[in-house]
């Protein structure tokens, strides 16, 4: 047996005394393009497992996809560095593993933090261990405490991405949170309007089409993604309008002061003014003027 620590020579072991105890599901597609690399150009890297002593199997620890390839392949052994882990160390280096390979698939990615938490971790060891960021891992954590179904069924299906579905997660009702998952998927919502969707609906139950919430009762809302589209494009619109009229004021304003500059500086105006007790003005208009002679 090899200890845990410092180099492990590798060792050709029967595939079939090997023993996956935390299986995962394969992507046919992804499964199939492994097969014909390891057929190709042999196996890159072995696989880690435990055990094995006193005719017992071996516990797989990584490695799950390239020993089935080789048993795919009709290989009867595969090369394997032998490491002596607890049956917890065993657990946690093979989640480790695949959490924190650099291309995973968001299910492997769910099932593996799930994992983790299921076995008492929490958020922040687990982002700790995987060089994930800690509000990453709690929003995962959040979706999965949810239980939600339909989101996880398209984060597999690869509709939606893993941090799209924690935005919809996060909205009020399940019809809201349908109508977000069926606009982005079709298209007609891209990522970066789909947060700003869902507060503007949810503002709109509390205000209904008013400025000013009712605390006492909830406005309701037809949701569908053609009622979220536009929502998004009245938003657009009412953006754009307070711009126009922010910069024709802006525009109303400089002419004012600019015209009041010139009148002040007129000699037989000004005394006109102190005469009519005039001669004074709004503090921000004047400070203005004095900004605008600097």
């Amino acid at each position: 047996m090899v200890a845990p620590h410092g180099p492990a020579p590798i060792q050709r072991i029967p595939v079939d005394r090997i023993v996956v105890g935390n299986p995962r599901e394969r992507n046919c597609i992804a499964f199939k393009e492994l097969v014909d690399s390891i057929a190709k150009v042999g196996l890159k890297r072995p696989i880690t497992v435990s055990g094995g002593t006193d005719g017992e199997p071996y516990q797989l620890v990584c490695g799950q996809g390239r020993l089935e390839a080789f048993m795919a392949l009709g290989q009867k052994t595969i090369p394997a560095v032998i490491r002596d882990y607890t049956v917890e160390e065993r657990l946690f280096h093979s989640i480790i593993e695949n959490v924190a390979r650099r291309q995973h698939r968001p299910m492997e990615l769910l099932h593996d933090i799930g994992a983790m938490r299921k076995r008492g971790y929490s958020c922040e060891m687990i982002a700790d261990k995987t060089g994930l960021t800690h509000g990453y891992v709690k929003q995962v954590c959040q979706l999965l405490e949810a239980g939600e179904a339909r989101l996880l069924i398209s984060v597999e299906a690869g509709k939606i991405p893993l941090n799209i579905a924690i935005i919809i997660s996060r909205a009020e009702g399940a019809a809201l949170q349908l109508a977000l998952a069926a606009a982005y998927e079709s298209g007609q919502i891209k990522g970066n309007q789909l947060l700003a969707a869902r507060r503007l609906v949810e503002q709109r139950r509390l205000r209904g089409k008013g400025n000013h919430p009712d605390p006492r009762k909830k406005t309701t809302v037809d949701i569908s993604p053609k009622m979220l589209v536009n929502t998004i494009n009245n938003e657009i619109t009412r953006h754009r309008d307070i711009v126009r009229k922010a910069e024709r004021t802006s525009r109303d304003l400089s002419f004012l002061v600019a015209a009041l500059d010139a009148l002040l500086k007129d000699e037989d105006f000004f005394t006109l003014l102190r005469a009519e007790g005039l001669e004074t003005m709004p503090a921000p208009i004047a400070d203005l003027i004095v900004e605008r002679r600097q």
